[in-house]
């Protein structure tokens, strides 16, 4: 049976050195594209267009756009508590905690750089996922608002949420819930209903989250013609996404965007 390679095209973002992330910050000017240029962003189409033009049968090349939601209570809860409590009597962060103030200004700055980035034409996402956990929906709508047309929606599935079981922050709410609060957005027809997947008692492996993580990016692969592509989600599918792809360890903050050009091959 035929399997899905992915490796990383670098020579495009300073993200790729593995750099010490925190020197970067969340959002580096250009989101890290090293071309300063006026027309960078269009030279940068125009290569991605070229890899694809010229690639044999069984390859592609994708962009993603990967963010991290903004900040949530339990990233400042979990500092002083812990991951297992639920909230202190004044804070609650789980299940699906909300995103906090600071949280919201950093999805806030996320959409500002896509706004700064449009005046030299950054391609803008064709399509667009995100996990199911709440911080992540408000982050990705906070973020892309007014950025993409408002015919576009942004798809929400189940194998971008964050590293499940144990921690309560990453149990999600219902579908019911996700359908009532975000009308906006679509919701894969695999998510049910409640979340069977959370496990009081088991934590998911690293082995576990990259292999959902490689069935994401095998989704995207053989059914996406679209050359962009955006996720917004969690910490631990960041660095799944990064083992997935070969790129090097990279510790994205909360609120940060990471873009990837990602070649794929069958074999």
């Amino acid at each position: 049976m035929s399997q899905r390679s992915y490796e990383v095209v670098e020579g495009f973002f300073v993200q790729e050195g593995g750099a010490p992330s925190y020197g970067l910050g969340e959002l580096p000017p250009r989101f890290g594209l090293i071309d300063r240029s006026d027309s960078r962003w269009k030279t940068f189409r125009q290569k991605i267009d070229q890899l694809n033009t010229s690639s044999p049968a069984g390859t592609q090349y994708k962009v993603f756009f990967v963010g991290r939601h903004g900040e949530g209570f339990h990233n400042v809860a979990e500092a002083k508590y812990g991951t297992e409590e639920n909230g202190d009597g004044e804070l609650i962060w789980g299940p699906d905690p909300e995103l906090t103030t600071l949280g919201k200004d950093q999805a806030k700055a996320a959409h500002n750089a896509w706004k700064q980035e449009r005046k030299f034409d950054i391609p803008i996402p064709g399509k667009l996922y995100c996990s199911p956990l709440t911080r992540a929906i408000h982050t990705n709508k906070i973020t892309f608002d007014s950025i993409i047309p408002q015919s576009q929606r942004t798809m929400i599935i189940e194998n971008l949420r964050e590293t499940t079981g144990v921690h309560t922050c990453d149990k999600r709410r219902t579908r019911t819930y996700i359908e009532q609060t975000f009308p906006d957005f679509d919701i894969e027809e695999e998510l049910i209903e409640e979340d069977t997947l959370w496990d009081a008692e088991v934590r998911e492996t690293h082995a576990e989250i990259d292999a959902r993580m490689r069935g994401v990016l095998d989704m995207i692969f053989d059914k996406d013609q679209e050359q962009f592509i955006s996720f917004t989600a969690h910490g631990g599918i960041v660095s799944a996404a990064l083992r997935v792809m070969n790129h090097r360890q990279y510790i994205l903050p909360t609120g940060g965007v990471i873009p990837i050009v990602v070649k794929s091959s069958i074999s």
